[in-house]
């Protein structure tokens, strides 16, 4: 069986609905698209519909701060007290940007994955009209006692990649959405890679949808109208291949920082993968990964830089990518 004819069957059976792409030396071996973009007016999904990577963008996100570390705005030492002032008193004076990339900083979380919270409930604790600038964030990130001591292990913490954003907006003066447009995207090339409004998607974008009362509904009401640090950007298939292909090529950061940030530090305590600064590391091999889940988004890239092979599964409900993407890691990368 061919790989698009593994795919069309895996895709058939699971109800998927979004994007899959495979590049493997410089050729695409699959681009394809599957289910609706917009449901209400069914619109179908395309190779090219811009489609959200929620946590995906922590890789962005990561790579913007350490731009500012190698031209020295910043440094991983930077403490966050230093640049958040008495804003967020919660977060320990020791707590530095490597802490918060490396998800060991102990920050109470605002969007704690742990908490046995559906992913279907409005989590959000202030109005999502009013979450479009990091410091406006603010508002959400305040109230959370430390969990940890800083650099005593490993938890995953939205909060700490909305904190480096907010850092490197401080830092930099200027506003952390053009940081990444500029210092990521830009020497990328990703020319359809943005932050969008929710509220005011173009054309191309596809909605995230939410089953809830038995239909299903966008997941508008349920994430911030604007992302920021931890998660939010739109991208599509041929985009995330031009970023793994830029990122290993010296093109957004140097090659001895990206083998910094690529270098596993700790291992995840609920799987055998491990972490870098940004990025998700294979449990045994020098895979590098980007993933996102969130109310409306699913999204897994592998990209093994060794063989220019990349394997991206973009979906456009929370669970909608998972079925294809662990057989295609499966049977691509593992």
């Amino acid at each position: 069986m061919t790989l698009a004819a593994d795919v069309d069957r895996i895709a058939a059976e699971s109800d998927f609905a979004g994007v899959v792409r495979v590049d493997r030396a410089g050729s695409t071996e699959l681009s394809a698209a599957y289910g609706l973009a917009d449901r209400r007016h069914g619109i179908p999904l395309t190779p090219d519909s811009q489609v959200a990577i929620a946590s995906g963008s922590k890789g962005m996100t990561a790579l913007a701060v350490m731009s500012l570390v190698e031209d020295g705005t910043l440094s991983l030492g930077t403490t966050a007290r230093s640049l958040l002032g008495s804003d967020l008193p919660l977060i320990a004076d020791d707590v530095t940007v490597e802490h918060l990339l490396a998800h060991t900083s102990g920050i109470g979380d605002y969007l704690d994955e742990d908490d046995d919270v559906p992913i279907s409930a409005y989590a959000m604790t202030v109005p999502v009209q009013h979450l479009a600038t990091t410091e406006q964030f603010l508002a959400v990130l305040d109230g959370f006692p430390t969990a940890f001591r800083a650099g005593e292990k490993f938890f995953y913490c939205n909060g700490g990649f909305v904190v480096l954003a907010l850092l490197a907006e401080r830092a930099s003066g200027v506003p952390f959405h053009d940081l990444v447009r500029q210092r990521v995207c830009a020497p990328a090339g990703l020319v359809d890679t943005d932050f969008l409004r929710s509220d005011a998607l173009p054309g191309r974008a596809a909605l995230g949808y939410v089953e809830m009362d038995g239909e299903w509904r966008t997941n508008v009401f349920h994430l911030p109208v604007l992302g920021t640090g931890d998660g939010g950007i739109y991208t599509t298939g041929a985009d995330v291949h031009r970023f793994w292909t830029a990122l290993f090529a010296g093109a957004i950061v140097r090659p001895e920082t990206v083998a910094q940030m690529v270098r596993p530090r700790s291992t995840a305590p609920y799987d055998d993968r491990r972490y870098g600064l940004g990025f998700w590391v294979h449990p045994t091999r020098d895979v590098v990964q980007l993933e996102g889940y969130d109310a409306g988004v699913s999204f897994l890239s592998n990209h093994d830089p060794a063989e220019g092979l990349t394997v991206t599964v973009v979906g456009t409900t929370a669970e909608a990518a998972w079925p294809l993407a662990k057989a295609l890691q499966a049977q691509l990368i593992d």
